[in-house]
Formats: C-alpha cells, sequence, structure tokens
C-alpha cells in the first residue's frame, strides 16, 4: 500500500464516521495526507486529520480520533491503529498491505514517484546565463547541476517547464571581449580592463584561421569581426560544454535580439502605460521606489543608451508574453542586490511578483585540492571552470556534488573525497546501491531465481524488521519529489537517497539474503525479497535521473 492509497484508506474511514454521526460532510477535505512518524517504534504512519476536522465540526480531537481509529481498524491492509497526544492516528500495516508497494513500485517503473502536483504550471526557468565572453566557471557550473535538476523534478510534478539560458550577447562586455581578441591576434597584452587566459589567444587565432581577411582590417573594422566571429565561437563552446555535461536547454535566448525587434521600446511604452516611468537630468527613470526597491532606476540614459536593466526588464516581459505565468531566473551570489529591483520591475508590469517572478540564489563554490581551494584555471587563467571539475572529479560525481547541498550554502568540493571509491563518497554510496541491486538481479537469474507474476508475489512474507524499513524508504520517494519541486530544493533528493534509500538498503543486504545458499530451494521468500531489490534499484534510477547522474549497473 503507498502512502496515497493509504491516505484515501483514512479520508474514507472519516468519510464513514461522518455519515455515522451526522456530522457535515462537506467539512472534509478532497484529499489528505500520511506521514512518516519521527520515531519508527510510533507506526509506520501517522495522520493528523482528526486535528484538522476537530474545530470544523465542534467534536473534540481525541474523540474524534477514536472513531477514525476504530473504523480504520477494520480497512483491509491496516494491522492496527493507536493514538497519540491529542489526536494524533499512528497506523501500522500488515506485512502483505506493506509488502505490496514492491510490485506497485517495480510495475510502475520510470514512473514511480512522479505525480500531476504541479499540473497547469507553466514555468520559464532561466539559469546559468555566462556571458560568452569566457567559459563557464565553477559558479555557473553549480547552478547548471542544480537548474537541469529542478526542470526534472519540475516536470515530473505536472508542471509545463521551459529552461532557457540567456546570452548577454550586446553591451560593453561584448566590446571588451572583442577588444581583447584584436590585441591577442596583434600579440599584444590584453586590455587593461579586458580579459586575460589561455582561451583568448585559441580564440583570436580560431577567427584568424577562418576570417583570413581580419589581418588586412583596420582596428575598428577588425574588432567587428573579432566581436561577431568570437562570440559565435563561445557561443558554441559554452553549448558544448554543457551538452557533455548533460544539460541542454529548450531556448537559447539573445540579448542582441531585444534590441533588433525593438523590444526595448516596447517594455518602454508598456511601463509607460502603467504609469511608473518619468523623465529626469534628460534620462528615463522606472519609479521601482513605489514597490520596495531602494532607489529608482534608469532605463535609458541621458545620450540615448539602454542599460542593462532596461534589457532585464524587455526580457521579462517577453517571457510573459510567450505565455510563461511563473518566471524562475537563478543568479549568482553577487547578484542578491537584483531581487528588489527585479521584483518592483514585475509589480510596473502589473504582475504579482510573489506568484509571477521567482529568484534563486546560489551561493560560492570552492574546489579544494590537498585541502586547499584551487584558485586558477590552466585555461580561463582566472577562474576555475567546468572543464576543470569535469577533469577532476567527472560528470557524475560534479552533478551529484553540486546538486546534493542547499543552493543558498556555500560547498567545498574536495577532489579527494569524490573520486574515493569508498562508502563516504555520497555518489559512490549511492551508485553502488544501483549497481548492487542490479548484481542481485543478475545472479538471482544465473541462478533460476525470477520475480515470477504479479498474482504469485508474496508481499505478506516480507515481514523482517529491515525489509518493513526499507519498504518505508521506497514509500517516501513520491512526497521527497513533490516536496523537492515545490521548495526549488534539488538537494532533497540526493539526502534521501543516501541517507533513507541507500542505508536502509544496505541493512536489508546484509540481513535478509536473497539469493538461496548452494543447493537451497527457491522459495516464495527469495522471490518477495527479489521484488523488493528491483524495487529499491527502480527508486535509486529513478531519483538518480533526477539530479541527471547515472545509476550503473556495474561499479
Amino acid at each position: 500500500m503507498t502512502p496515497a492509497e493509504l491516505a484515501s484508506v483514512v479520508l474514507a474511514a472519516a468519510h464513514a464516521v461522518f455519515e455515522q454521526r451526522g456530522l457535515d460532510r462537506a467539512a472534509l477535505p478532497a484529499s489528505t495526507v500520511v506521514e512518516r512518524p519521527r520515531n519508527p517504534e510510533h507506526g509506520d504512519y501517522a495522520s493528523t486529520l482528526a486535528l484538522q476536522l476537530s474545530k470544523k465540526v465542534g467534536v473534540p480531537p481525541r474523540e474524534l480520533a477514536m472513531a477514525l481509529a476504530d473504523e480504520l481498524g477494520r480497512a483491509p491492509g491496516v494491522k492496527s491503529v493507536e493514538i497519540a497526544g491529542p489526536g494524533f492516528l499512528n497506523i501500522r500495516l500488515d506485512a502483505a498491505a506493506a509488502g505490496q508497494l514492491a510490485r506497485v513500485i517495480v510495475e510502475a517503473g520510470a514512473e514511480y514517484g512522479r505525480s500531476d502536483r504541479l499540473a497547469g504550471e507553466k514555468i520559464n526557468l532561466e539559469f546559468v546565463s555566462a556571458n560568452p565572453t569566457g567559459p563557464v566557471h565553477i559558479g555557473g557550473v553549480r547552478w547548471a547541476a542544480v537548474g537541469d535538476a529542478l526542470s526534472r523534478l519540475l516536470r515530473a510534478t505536472g508542471a509545463d517547464v521551459g529552461t532557457e539560458y540567456y546570452f548577454n550577447d550586446a553591451g560593453s562586455q561584448i566590446d571588451r571581449f572583442a577588444r581583447s581578441l584584436l590585441a591577442a591576434s596583434k600579440g599584444e597584452p590584453a586590455p587593461e580592463d579586458g580579459y586575460g587566459g589561455a582561451y583568448i589567444a585559441e580564440i583570436a587565432a580560431e577567427v584568424q584561421a577562418r576570417r583570413p581577411e581580419v589581418r588586412s582590417l583596420d582596428d575598428a573594422a577588425a574588432q567587428e569581426v573579432f566581436r561577431v566571429e568570437g562570440v559565435a565561437l563561445m557561443f558554441d563552446e559554452i553549448r558544448t560544454s554543457l551538452r557533455a555535461f548533460g544539460v541542454e536547454f529548450d531556448t537559447y535566448f539573445n540579448e542582441k535580439d531585444l534590441h533588433d525587434r525593438g523590444e526595448l521600446d516596447l517594455a518602454l511604452n508598456r511601463l509607460r502605460e502603467q504609469g511608473h516611468l518619468y523623465e529626469s537630468e534628460g534620462a528615463t527613470w522606472l519609479r521601482t521606489t513605489d514597490f520596495g526597491d531602494d532607489k529608482d532606476r534608469v532605463l535609458r540614459k541621458s545620450n540615448g543608451e539602454w542599460t542593462y536593466f532596461a534589457a532585464d526588464c524587455a526580457y521579462y516581459l517577453d517571457k510573459r508574453e510567450r505565455g510563461f505565468e511563473r518566471v524562475v531566473i537563478m543568479l549568482g551570489a553577487d547578484h542578491h542586490g537584483y531581487i528588489g529591483r527585479m521584483k518592483a520591475m514585475s509589480a510596473c508590469f502589473g504582475d504579482d511578483p510573489e506568484r509571477n517572478l521567482e529568484i534563486l540564489i546560489g551561493q560560492l563554490v570552492n574546489l579544494l585540492r590537498d585541502g586547499a581551494p584551487m584558485r586558477m584555471s590552466k585555461r580561463a587563467g582566472t577562474v576555475i571552470t567546468l572543464e576543470d571539475l569535469v577533469d577532476a572529479i567527472g560528470v557524475d560525481a560534479s552533478r551529484y556534488a553540486l546538486a546534493r547541498y542547499s543552493s543558498d550554502s556555500p560547498i567545498d568540493i574536495d577532489i579527494e573525497l569524490w573520486t574515493r571509491a569508498t562508502r563516504d563518497n555520497p555518489v559512490y554510496y549511492v551508485q553502488y546501491v544501483a549497481a548492487r541491486t542490479a548484481g542481485v538481479a543478475r545472479n538471482a537469474a544465473e541462478v533460476g531465481l525470477v520475480p515470477g507474476d504479479a498474482e504469485a508475489f508474496r508481499p505478506e512474507l516480507l515481514d523482517h524488521e529491515k525489509e518493513n524499513e526499507l519498504l518505508k524508504a521506497l514509500a517516501q520517494f513520491p512526497a521527497v519529489v513533490a516536496t523537492a519541486a515545490e521548495l526549488r530544493e534539488p538537494h532533497r533528493v540526493a539526502r534521501y537517497l543516501e541517507e533513507s534509500v541507500a542505508a536502509s538498503y544496505h541493512r536489508f543486504y546484509d540481513n535478509c539474503r536473497v539469493l538461496p545458499l548452494g543447493d537451497e530451494e527457491i522459495t516464495d521468500l527469495h522471490r518477495a525479497r527479489l521484488w523488493l531489490n528491483n524495487a529499491t534499484r527502480t527508486v535509486i534510477a529513478n531519483g538518480l535521473y533526477l539530479l541527471g547522474v547515472s545509476a550503473p549497473e556495474r561499479m
């Protein structure tokens, strides 16, 4: 019995109690939830339904709980119900009902854990969005791992998600990039405000190979060639790096398109219609202080140039015009000050900033070697890049390490730890269970042990303490996925896989033999445990998929 099925049983019992007592059934919720008690000795599941309904119907919570307990106790699959405190229901399932979950999981396969919790929500999720002036640095890599995992979680809970990468290919940073390439092509040092690193010389050389005529152009014309060709090459490199990291975007959006299509003027006119623009000292301002910002923001300077914030406004409006009800933007720690102005901007467009715009801030990442932070990339010269991280610990370990922690916490990634083939390496610990469950299934097949027909499955035989513990852990997966999606916290999935599933499976494996010994006859208990083994493999694989990490069959 899954938690959702048990919740339906609890609600059915409540309907019966209300009918027996003549209580107003309109007070009953459309659905309810059951949760695992913190203390396993309190039962398999707990419900607070009696406490929730007590005031609505004027019945003391403990009295209502007693009536619910009597009714629930007669439900198939429920072994016992105890009342705790003011009206908590602690529910124990019989072995058959608890064990049936193994069949449910195996038959659901990749669908187990998915739900329609966020069905109907259309979400635009923007992450990474590194400027095309250099390789993706380790801060951007964190958002690549977390953002991609979050997109998978949101889709797994029914949301309509569009992932997006915003290329800032307009403005002064691109001019500095072009001047740096031009200088490198001449063998000169980078401009004082330019970009350094071996990659600049590499790109400059590639541009010259593609466009040899650039050598004969004057500086202004050559700089424009380096700007166009250099940005295109950097785009390609960033996309290729992210693809190798397992991250693909639905949309790559160029800032330059906003300018070329006149969308900044469109945003300006929309904000003027809303009554939030004013002119001062020849510049056009947005009155964001009306909505909590610490100061008003310039959209167009007195010399006619657009500000970066004007592009932010146009880009936000473009997303909303494309039908996205919720715009989620992931930004680095140095962008914390953007939250106030972006929320105010959303309100200036007439939106609800709490519903239509969500900004997530990610903290810094350090890559440690021999206990000391690595500071310089061999290629980028100033930062640690995506390739540096992957070269050091691999894609799976990189993605798992970056998604394993709450994004609002700084993290240190110790190269020695994350490359170690031991149980203290979190990704190895979880992937080892994936490989072990696959190995058990292979070995079972070799000795003629197969799960057999679902009708022949004997779930009541799964009555060992460690089997029950593992079943409880597996049952929580759908709730973990839903919570991680709603709270935008992929790390909950990683911690669940480690602390609940992997830990419980190891204890199960050590105490409950799946395979027959020697010439021992294959029994229904062996088959039942194989179902549970395979159910564990399903949950581990599904959870790792949500993190963008592989579930190996061998290690």
